[in-house]
C-alpha cells in the first residue's frame, strides 16, 4: 500500500469481521502482504475451501479485495483494502445485537497482540542486539480519569503515526501495540 488508508468499523462490518479466522487473515494479508487462499490455509492450519470462504466474507464486507495484478484464472490473489481498522468500542457497547461481535472481534484482537508479543519472546535470542535493546515490553499502572486516558490514547496513536512511512532498506516490520483500559482493583 502506497499511503496509509484506515477504516472504521460500521456495525454490519464489525459483525462481518467478528470471527477468529477472519481476524487472523486480514492480519497476515497486512503484516505479510498478498497471497492465495492457498498459502493462507498453510499458514492458519486450515484448508483452503475454509480460507477461501472467509476470504469472500471480508471482501463482501471491503476489508479485503482481490489483487488483480497477481494470479490467474485458477489462483486467486487477495490483500488487504486497507492498512489499519479503526473500532469506536463505545458506539456498540449498549447495543444488544452487536454485543457478541463485539466481544469476539476484541478478544480476537488481544489474543492477535499476545501471539506477536510471545512469537518475539521466543525469538528474541535470535535477534541482534541492537533490535534486542530498541525493543521494548513494559507495563504501567496508572491513575487516570477516563478523559485522561482518552488524551493518553490519542497521544501515543499521533506519536506511532509520526513514524509510518515507506519501507527502507535495513528495516524490519515493528509491531506496536497500545493496550490502555480501565481495571478493577480489589473489592475493599
Amino acid at each position: 500500500m502506497d499511503r496509509h488508508i484506515s477504516r472504521e468499523i460500521d456495525a454490519r462490518s464489525l459483525r462481518g469481521l467478528a470471527h477468529p479466522l477472519r481476524v487472523r487473515l486480514l492480519g497476515l494479508l497486512r503484516t505479510d502482504g498478498p497471497a492465495t487462499a492457498s498459502r493462507l490455509a498453510e499458514l492458519v492450519g486450515e484448508r483452503s475451501g475454509t480460507t477461501s470462504w472467509h476470504l469472500r466474507q471480508l471482501a463482501e464486507h471491503g476489508f479485503i479485495e482481490q489483487d488483480t495484478e497477481r494470479g490467474n484464472r485458477r489462483e486467486r490473489w487477495w490483500r488487504a483494502a486497507q492498512d489499519s481498522t479503526r473500532l469506536q468500542t463505545e458506539k456498540f457497547t449498549g447495543d444488544p445485537d452487536t454485543r457478541e461481535s463485539l466481544t469476539v472481534l476484541l478478544h480476537e484482537f488481544v489474543t492477535q497482540h499476545y501471539r506477536r508479543s510471545a512469537e518475539f519472546a521466543a525469538s528474541v535470542g535470535e535477534w541482534p542486539p541492537d533490535w534486542v535493546r530498541a525493543a521494548e515490553v513494559s507495563d504501567w499502572q496508572l491513575s487516570l480519569s477516563a478523559a485522561e486516558l482518552e488524551r493518553l490514547t490519542a497521544e501515543m496513536a499521533e506519536l506511532a503515526e509520526r513514524y509510518r512511512r515507506e519501507p527502507s532498506e535495513g528495516d524490519e516490520q515493528v509491531a506496536v501495540q497500545l493496550q490502555a483500559f480501565p481495571r478493577r482493583g480489589p473489592s475493599a
